[in-house]
């Protein structure tokens, strides 16, 4: 005889699983550090390591008023958002009030490897929980900044694009 609905019956614990066949990570075990490079952001690895090759999955919080600036990543990257507003915007122009474009939770988006964006969760907004998928190395190649990549590239190439329009 299969389940049936409705049926009145004590719920099994979830530490009742065959840890072998099952891996869980409960909310409240999720360990938030912040996320490097990123200011008012905190991350939490699920699986893998994104500094290496293989795949992974991340949790970023973006806190309100706090964005990524221009930059683009090797690899394709899958982000599903989970949790608040999360706004997004390609190229390099950093306008986070203006330029952004709003994602709301269960949106699902793929930053295209090469492709200048960056993203985050606007001041006086709430926070923004994304999942990110990917094949690591996941690193983060800036367009601006101390350790902004030079030379011809993905950057060089939106910063073109963004003069054209000017």
């Amino acid at each position: 005889m299969g389940y049936q609905a409705g049926t009145a019956r004590a719920v099994p614990d979830v530490a009742t699983l065959n840890a072998a066949a099952i891996k869980i990570t409960l909310p409240e075990n999720i360990k938030w550090a912040p996320a490097a490079g990123l200011t008012g952001t905190d991350s939490y690895t699920l699986i893998g390591d994104p500094s290496k090759p293989g795949f992974y999955v991340v949790l970023n919080r973006f806190h309100p008023g706090n964005f990524s600036r221009p930059h683009y990543h090797a690899n394709d990257r899958y982000v599903m958002v989970l949790n608040g507003t999360w706004w997004a915007a390609t190229g390099a122009k950093f306008d986070p009030e203006s330029q952004t474009v709003p994602l709301k939770a269960g949106t699902f988006a793929v930053h295209t490897g090469k492709e200048v964006h960056y993203d985050g969760s606007r001041a006086g907004g709430d926070e923004a929980i994304v999942m990110i998928f990917g094949q690591g190395p996941g690193t983060r190649h800036e367009c601006e900044g101390p350790s902004a990549e030079t030379g011809q590239g993905p950057c060089a190439d939106a910063k073109q694009r963004l003069a054209a329009l000017h």
